[in-house]
């Protein structure tokens, strides 16, 4: 048998989205399930940018859920519902969501740096710690000073980091990203493309991400 490629998995996702991380780690759970495989796929994962309110500024004024209420023109108790709906599914998946601490801002530097930390080979590090950041500890993800600190946690030079963000050096990279979803029909996230053929959209359960992996990479088979 020729030697296949390993399965690519590139994923649209934003930092502000908490099903983005449910779907990460049903993901990483339905990869798992693979991994005894006699004929285990071998995956390669990317992430890519994608803002779901890009007019939100950097220090919004207000809770998670009068944030919610306002975007989504419903009431305070009925956005608080919400949240917690969220929140006992994310323990589901391992994440106990912290919406009491959440600061609500925009994504795009949080974007720029995990291109930046894709760049030198830690991207699915970053990409982990700005969402534990933001969901799980309330962390600022929109300051620099914050995403500095925070690409040092994950072993990235903070000064070249404070120099990409600085410079937006990684603003066109978002933009791109932003612009293949837009290509692709992606209105929401998070979104899977599973090898360049398959679309998954939403945070499916690990057993859905272990069936088309396994299907896809049966596929490949020369």
């Amino acid at each position: 048998m020729t030697s296949r490629a390993p399965l690519k998995i590139d994923i649209w996702s934003d930092i502000a989205c908490p099903w983005c991380y449910i779907g990460k780690r049903n993901l990483e759970k339905g990869l798992a399930e693979t991994a005894g495989d006699d004929d285990a796929p071998r995956v390669e994962i990317e992430y890519h940018s994608f803002e779901l309110s890009p007019d939100t500024p950097v220090d919004f004024e207000g809770s998670s859920a009068e944030f919610l209420a306002e975007r989504k023109g419903i009431g305070i108790d009925e956005a608080r519902a919400m949240n917690e709906r969220v929140a006992q599914i994310a323990e589901g998946a391992g994440l106990h969501y912290r919406f009491d601490l959440q600061q609500h801002t925009n994504t795009v530097k949080a974007h720029e740096l995990i291109h930046f930390a894709k760049a030198h080979g830690k991207q699915l590090e970053m990409k982990e710690r700005l969402l534990s950041a933001y969901f799980v500890e309330g962390r600022h993800v929109g300051r620099i000073d914050e995403l500095v600190a925070m690409a040092e946690e994950v072993g990235l030079d903070p000064v070249a980091a404070r120099d990409a963000l600085e410079s937006d050096a990684y603003l066109d990279a978002v933009r791109a990203d932003q612009a293949q979803a837009q290509a692709y029909g992606i209105n929401g996230v998070p979104f899977f493309v599973i090898d360049g053929k398959y679309g998954v959209s939403g945070a499916q359960p690990p057993e859905a991400f272990a069936q088309v992996a396994r299907q896809v990479w049966a596929e490949k088979q020369a």
